[in-house]
């Protein structure tokens, strides 16, 4: 028996979006959330929500852009990357929360989720984990490279979970002296932590990127599932 993924729909109001949902092998087990980036619910993000599927945790990656145009597919370059960056735009950013809201309520309800639940998003989907915390649906959120969050600050107070974040030093999106303001709003929270990479930059985690670093990649990844095993 190996992990099952497919795609499940995530009651929302009077309607209900799409999410990519995987199993993991002994079928239950405490849940995270994967944030997509701005390219949508694509291979990438659809492969990381199964490594953690294989990592012993019910994953899910809600369709953000739903709303605007379902199941979008884009790649990083050229002409997607504009389309990427108008969908961003456009975005209703407390209905996107909301949305990240509704899929904790639709893990939280189904019988194979057992422990508590976190939200892990990449880029822009970390700057909405970062919202989802502030929100209070989630058990603790991961922000990877999250663009804006230090736009957000006044967010931070209302954060009662624990919050890990993880930053590329060579990331010009995210300037250090934007993650030292970051840390400042933290500071003195024994359940927030930082982890900023040496040589990495935005995009990091992400095997279909140039910017793409095995040694951040998989020392991030050891860092968040140590996050998730020791803080939930």
């Amino acid at each position: 028996m190996s992990i099952t993924s497919r795609w499940i729909d995530i009651p929302a109001g009077n309607d209900s979006f799409g999410g990519y949902l995987a199993l993991p092998q002994g079928g239950k087990g405490p849940a995270v959330i994967i944030i997509q980036e701005i390219f949508g619910v694509n291979g990438h993000i659809r492969s990381i929500v199964e490594q953690y599927a294989h990592d012993g945790y019910v994953a899910l990656a809600p369709d953000v852009f739903w709303r605007l145009q379902p199941r979008v597919e884009l790649t990083y370059e050229g002409a997607d990357r504009a389309r990427g960056v108008e969908l961003m735009q456009k975005l209703n950013v407390g209905e996107a929360v909301s949305d990240i809201g509704a899929a904790a309520a639709a893990l939280r309800a189904m019988p194979e989720v057992t422990g508590k639940l976190a939200a892990i998003g990449y880029c822009f989907g970390g700057q909405l984990a970062y919202l989802a915390a502030a929100q209070g649906t989630l058990d603790g959120a991961v922000a990877y490279y999250g663009g804006g969050i230090q736009n957000k600050l006044d967010e931070a107070a209302k954060i009662k979970v624990p919050m890990q974040f993880h930053y590329g030093e060579l990331d010009a999106h995210i300037p250090l002296s934007a993650v030292g303001q970051i840390q400042e709003r933290f500071a003195g929270r024994a359940d927030a932590e930082f982890h900023i990479y040496p040589n990495a930059d935005h995009g990091f985690n992400c095997t279909e990127r140039a910017s793409y670093n095995q040694r951040a990649s998989a020392l991030a990844h050891g860092r968040t599932l140590t996050f998730l095993a020791e803080r939930l």
